[in-house]
């Protein structure tokens, strides 16, 4: 396990938010701890697809896997990112659709 800068922590952070899937599954888990087949099934995703996300958010640091039997859990991995999560919703953004210059072709929000 690595220890990370505060500019490297921002910068998994915005990663994790950049794909629509990844965070929406981190909204779901803001909600509850959740189990990889219902996570799936909640977001309209394949499992693998949802895998994939899931090992993307482990390997940032924003998630953890709890062993429980046969299963795995699946929750935040910190208090703090429900939190960060939550206040980041709170905000109210001035959008300047003008100044993405890829707003037809790609997901420019």
């Amino acid at each position: 396990m690595e220890t990370v800068t505060h500019g490297a922590v921002l910068a998994r952070f915005g990663h994790a938010l950049s794909d629509p899937t990844r965070a929406r599954l981190l909204l779901a888990l803001r909600e509850a701890p959740g189990y990889p087949a219902e996570l799936a099934e909640q977001l309209g995703v394949t499992r693998q697809n949802l895998s994939n996300h899931l090992a993307c958010l482990r390997g940032c640091g924003l998630v953890v896997a709890v062993p429980e039997g046969r299963r795995t859990r699946y929750e935040l991995a910190d208090t703090r990112i429900r939190h960060a999560l939550g206040d980041l919703l709170g905000l109210i953004l001035a959008v300047d659709p003008a100044a993405c210059s890829d707003s037809a072709t790609e997901d420019c929000y």
